[in-house]
C-alpha cells in the first residue's frame, strides 16, 4: 500500500466555462479519507452542449464563488499527495489555466526531489491502456462496467455525492469512478506490491516521456 496519500480529481467545464464543477477524493492506505465537491461560477458562458454533458446550468453556477477561490485548496492537495486523474492532462490543463504552477512541492515520483509544477500525474487512463491493452474500450464508465466496481462506485457516490450529483460527468462521481480504478489496482493478480514510482511510470502520456523518468520498477 502506497505510504503517501493520493488526491484523486476531477472537473467538469470546458475551456469556454472554465471548472464548472470540482470533485476530489483522498486515499491513505488504500482507502478513501476524505472527499469534496461543489460547483464554480463560471469565467464564460456554458454552451448547451456542455450543459447537456455535465447538467450545470449559467444560473446555477452564477450562485456559487468561482473556482479561483479553491487556490489554497489546490495548493494544499499538490503539497501533501500525489495527483491523479482519469486522462490527467485535461485536470492539468483546468488547473494550469487558472495557476500556471503551484507552490514548491515535492516530486513524489522521484522521491527527495520537489518541483514547481502540477505533476506528474498518476493517470488512471494511461495505467489500464497499458496493463489492458486489448480491451475495447478505456473511457472511464467502460472500465468501471469491464472489472464489475458499477455496484461499489453507486454505493460510495451515496454516502459522499449530492443527490443531484451523483451519476457519470459530475465531478465527484467520476473523481470517486477514478479512485476505485486505482484501488483495483492493489488487488489485481501481481500488482498487489507495485510501486509508487511504477505507477508513474505507467502514467506518462508516451513511450517517449516515460522512458525521460528513467528506468523501470516494479517493486
Amino acid at each position: 500500500m502506497f505510504e503517501i496519500p493520493i488526491h484523486v480529481i476531477d472537473f467538469e467545464g470546458s475551456r469556454q466555462s472554465g471548472v464548472v464543477e470540482y470533485g476530489y477524493v483522498t486515499l491513505a492506505q488504500g482507502e478513501i479519507v476524505d472527499a469534496q465537491t461543489r460547483i464554480c461560477a463560471p469565467v464564460g458562458t456554458i454552451s448547451d452542449m456542455d450543459r447537456g454533458q455535465h447538467g450545470i446550468s449559467e444560473l446555477r453556477a452564477l450562485k456559487e464563488a468561482p473556482f479561483t477561490a479553491e487556490w489554497s485548496l489546490f495548493a494544499k492537495l499538490r503539497e501533501t499527495g500525489a495527483l491523479c486523474a482519469h486522462n490527467a492532462s485535461v485536470e492539468e490543463g483546468f488547473l494550469r489555466a487558472v495557476w500556471p504552477c503551484p507552490r514548491t512541492s515535492p516530486d513524489f515520483s522521484e522521491p527527495g526531489l520537489s518541483t514547481a509544477s502540477w505533476g506528474p500525474w498518476l493517470d488512471t487512463l494511461q495505467i489500464y491502456r497499458r496493463l489492458y491493452p486489448d480491451l475495447p474500450s478505456h473511457k472511464l464508465q467502460n472500465l468501471i462496467e469491464c472489472f464489475d466496481l458499477q455496484v461499489a462506485l453507486d454505493q460510495q457516490a451515496a454516502t459522499l455525492c449530492p443527490p443531484e450529483r451523483s451519476h457519470y460527468h459530475c465531478a465527484l462521481y467520476d473523481a470517486l469512478a477514478s479512485a476505485l480504478l486505482l484501488q483495483h489496482l492493489t488487488e489485481a493478480p501481481g500488482l498487489g506490491e507495485a510501486s509508487l514510482r511504477w505507477l508513474f511510470l505507467q502514467s506518462a502520456p508516451s513511450d517517449a516521456a516515460r522512458a525521460a523518468m528513467g528506468q523501470q520498477e516494479f517493486f
